[in-house]
């Protein structure tokens, strides 16, 4: 065979070869996806993002998405705009690198429950507080006190589904983070219950300044065995800003009310601001059994309730 041909058949070859790669490639890129309105993209380098989308059921191919993506842009960090929930890998992929997605702020303040938080969520972004609720419940491992109170920059068009994911994410890598740095590990069972006493720290402190106190008298109590009576943990869920009175007190039957039941409520009964959370850690020294809030705000200490019910009188 003379070199000619040898030449075109090796051409003819390399052809098919280059024709059927590019043929699987348009025919893979042409394959439909399914994905949310947003998408949220994390740090890292195209072969994380890839095999992290993929966890999350976008069911890419790590090695030949991660090669395309190469191609088309690397991905943009943050929350991205889909705008399609039905669309082509290559519309996806491309989308990964050119689009951003819309943002729009609420805060969540420290002390606020959970029930009034999702509340606010579903009126701002136009979803279902009963879904933001079901989906929380379903996933969370407290009831409250577990979302980091903050201003968090949010897609509009996010689903219920992932908004509440992206927050408990969040919230569950925040605090491990920092118990990692407290304590250098993270023991949930603990932690959560740091969290339950930060929570009434921050519905009864009047400021930072005062918290370490507040949480002595907390820990004080319980070595005593005696009920906390505290107002704040009333203010728990949908009594998040009911004013605590005498006849609520009394009606009141649930294991929050810490009147007639000795001991921590079961679940924190709002979010905490850190200084709350390094307040439970690590409460002052103290013999003080007892506050009243004073006339200017803060509070008076002490250490009797003959001593305490000076103070009251005192104020009056």
């Amino acid at each position: 065979m003379s070199n000619s041909k040898k030449n075109f058949q090796i051409c003819f070859i390399a052809f098919d070869v280059i024709f059927i790669i590019i043929f699987s490639l348009l025919f893979h890129l042409s394959r439909p996806i399914t994905s949310s309105l947003v998408v949220y993209v994390p740090q890292g380098s195209i072969g994380e993002i890839i095999t992290y989308l993929d966890a999350k059921n976008f069911n890419l191919s790590p090695k030949l998405d991660s090669l395309l993506l190469r191609l088309i842009g690397k991905p943009q960090k943050g929350w991205v705009n889909i705008a399609n929930t039905n669309l082509s890998r290559g519309d996806f992929l491309y989308k990964l690198s050119h689009s951003k997605a819309a943002l729009q702020n609420i805060t969540l303040i420290p002390g606020e429950t959970t029930e009034i938080f999702l509340e606010q969520v579903a009126t701002s972004f136009t979803l279902s507080k009963e879904k933001l609720l079901q989906y929380f419940y379903e996933n969370a491992p407290l009831k409250d006190g577990i979302f980091v109170p903050e201003t968090y920059h949010i897609p509009r068009g996010i689903s219920e589904k992932h908004l509440i994911h992206y927050l408990l994410g969040y919230a569950n890598e925040y605090y491990r983070n920092m118990a990692l740095k407290i304590f250098g590990e993270y023991d949930a069972k603990k932690w959560h219950r740091y969290l339950v006493v930060a929570s009434i720290i921050q519905k009864e402190a009047f400021d930072a300044s005062e918290m370490s106190l507040v949480s002595s008298v907390i820990y004080n109590r319980l070595k005593k065995n005696m009920p906390l009576q505290m107002d704040g943990t009333l203010n728990y869920g949908k009594y998040s800003h009911t004013k605590v009175t005498p006849q609520r007190i009394k009606e009141d039957n649930s294991k929050y009310n810490t009147y007639k039941n000795i001991g921590l409520p079961p679940q924190p009964v709002g979010s905490v601001q850190n200084a709350a959370i390094f307040a439970a850690i690590f409460p002052k020294t103290s013999d003080y059994l007892y506050f009243v809030r004073s006339k200017s705000g803060g509070h008076l200490f002490a250490k009797s309730y003959e001593e305490h019910k000076k103070n009251i009188n005192k104020l009056k």
